[in-house]
């Protein structure tokens, strides 16, 4: 494994390079330089200039090695984005370290080296716009303070592993940022909505603060403390909004996942528009495909999960199977969609029938309970179920399933057929026993 940095030889590229050097020795990795030569140029002016280019890369390797890093240099001929792409493949780079851009390009910045690299990539960017506090934090002189943009993804989950992994080069100060829709967030987690259009209800604020921080779990401190999240509604581009939480945090490096997003998806890209609009920080985007091999990936764990039963013997014997799973102090919500009108003589009944399928042994082993009974109000029951597990944040779903198959499924639908495909929660079909 190599870091990669990539230079034009401006001021901008040499700053670049030394944080790169610096990186490279604490992670006792080889640093590889490279520069690329237009194939025009390169065709026009020959080996003198190549002589040139490779004299210069020469004076930055001395210059680098006096810094106690391994270095080697790479001159390439092509376009620059491919060039380095193919490169950081071969040399099966962990990273690539590059300067801003020292100007615009055309058309908010798509198509510019910089902006296709972040685009194309399978590791790490690291676009170093003020070389001052990383060079510190790579000397050991402050804390690195990092800004995570925060949302339910798999680039989220591979820049957050990426971010776990600058600790073992210093110390972090995080903080978790999350911008979000209202109205989105009303629709998928099943809550009333405000009269007033972008208003955030307490109830809507609380769901999205416990989801936020089971998100942020995983960077937790030995102590057992999750960093800091700070969460802002949002109108508009997600990317302004990111940019302007971490400018009032300060933070020195704002890291972001990308979804490589391709032509006009661009123009919703969260890390195309935040390359741009940084102009006071540095940015990391993290792909999807830098997240921790499965094999390295740390066990997940059942801390809430819930389970619905419709009251028939296959639904109940769930519930067993809920209680199961979660380890003692977790905890199952246990919930039932009922058709009709809410009541509260109709509801007591409900909760009463659902606190009596829950197994003896639950609470003796100090495993926790909670009931909730959903009124369908015209909304269909996997769409409830959805809802509910969003708002409730769990960490697995449980239900019973009737096992029809064939023209009987055809026919009558499963909710647990809907429900697999509706979300991306864990779910475990437990089903009936045969006989």
């Amino acid at each position: 494994m190599s870091i990669v940095c990539a230079t034009n030889f401006s001021d901008a590229a040499l700053s670049a390079s030394t944080i790169a050097a610096m990186l490279a020795k604490k992670a006792g990795e080889t640093l590889r330089l490279v520069h690329v030569l237009n194939p025009d140029s390169a065709r026009a002016f020959g080996a003198s200039l190549r002589g040139a280019a490779e004299a210069a890369l020469d004076d930055q390797v001395k210059r680098l090695e006096k810094l106690g890093a391994k270095v080697e240099r790479a001159l390439l001929v092509g376009e620059p984005a491919v060039a380095v792409q193919e490169y950081v493949r071969e040399q099966r780079a962990s990273l690539v370290v590059t300067s801003a851009p020292s100007h615009d390009a055309p058309f908010l910045g798509v198509g510019g080296t910089v902006d296709r690299l972040a685009q194309t990539l399978l590791v790490p960017l690291l676009v170093v716009r003020e070389p001052g506090p990383l060079e510190a934090w790579a000397r050991g002189e402050r804390p690195l303070k990092v800004l995570l943009g925060v949302d339910r993804s798999l680039p989220f989950e591979a820049a957050r592993d990426w971010v776990r992994g600058l600790r073992k080069w210093g110390a972090v100060e995080l903080v978790g940022g999350r911008v979000y829709w209202p109205e989105e967030e009303y629709q998928r987690l099943g809550l009333a909505h405000p009269l007033v259009f972008a208003d955030v209800t307490p109830d809507l604020r609380l769901a999205l603060e416990k989801e936020t921080a089971a998100l942020m779990a995983p960077l937790a401190t030995a102590e057992g403390q999750v960093p800091r999240t700070v969460l802002e509604a949002g109108v508009g581009r997600i990317a302004d909004h990111l940019v302007e939480l971490a400018t009032r945090e300060k933070a020195d490096v704002l890291v972001v996942g990308t979804h490589h997003r391709r032509a006009l998806g661009r123009l919703w890209s969260v890390s195309h528009h935040v390359l741009r609009l940084a102009h006071n920080m540095s940015v990391a985007c993290v792909p999807s495909q830098a997240a921790v091999s499965v094999a390295e990936a740390p066990l997940p764990t059942f801390r809430e999960v819930m389970v619905a039963t419709d009251f028939s013997d296959t639904g109940n014997r769930a519930v067993a199977h809920a209680f199961g799973l979660v380890p003692p102090g977790g905890t199952v919500h246990l919930v039932h969609v009922a058709e009709g009108t809410r009541t509260a003589g109709r509801e007591a009944e409900l909760r009463q029938q659902l606190q009596a399928v829950v197994p003896r042994q639950a609470e003796a082993t100090g495993r926790n309970v909670r009931v909730e009974v959903l009124m369908d109000g015209g909304r269909d029951v996997v769409t409830h179920l959805v809802q509910a597990a969003e708002r409730l944040c769990v960490d697995a779903i449980v239900m019973g399933t009737h096992g029809r198959s064939g023209l009987k499924l055809a026919v009558l639908g499963s909710v647990a057929q809907a429900l697999l495909t509706r979300t991306d929660r864990p779910v475990l079909l437990v089903r009936p026993l045969k006989g």
